[in-house]
């Protein structure tokens, strides 16, 4: 599998059901216990294996269809976990209707052990930075 937009995020951007400026996203920092299915995942509730989460993302821009925002620090997390991939997603505050938006499974310095300190995730300075639609 590669980095990628899960289907049914997709879908909700045309539905106008995730509004990236206003919504809460949020990322999760996860093990390989989640078996991602990008055509059929949808809500948080199928994510298994989190082991960090992060505040909701700032400064958030789209213009062009490119999804930007600061980078995300998850702090003092704990040891002894392996994290695998990233999760992008909309927090409602309910597992059940957060939506996800986008997979990273490819990330630079991963899979990374844990060992109580902060993890940095620093988002791609380049024209797609953390993705474009």
């Amino acid at each position: 599998m590669s980095n990628a937009l899960y289907d049914k995020g997709r879908e909700s951007y045309l539905k106008a059901e995730i509004n990236m400026p206003t919504d809460n996203i949020k990322v999760v920092a996860v093990s390989s216990a989640y078996v991602p299915n990008l055509a059929t995942d949808q809500f948080f509730s199928s994510v298994s294996g989190v082991i960090a989460t992060s505040a909701n993302l700032t400064t958030k821009t789209t213009t062009a269809g490119v999804f930007d925002a600061d980078d995300v620090t998850f702090t003092a997390v704990a040891s002894g976990s392996t994290i695998t991939q990233l999760v992008m997603y909309q927090d409602t505050g309910v597992a059940g209707t957060s939506r996800l938006i986008a997979l990273w499974d490819t990330v630079t310095g991963f899979p990374q052990l844990t060992n109580g300190g902060d993890i940095v995730i620093a988002w791609s300075s380049g024209a797609s930075k953390i993705f474009k639609l």
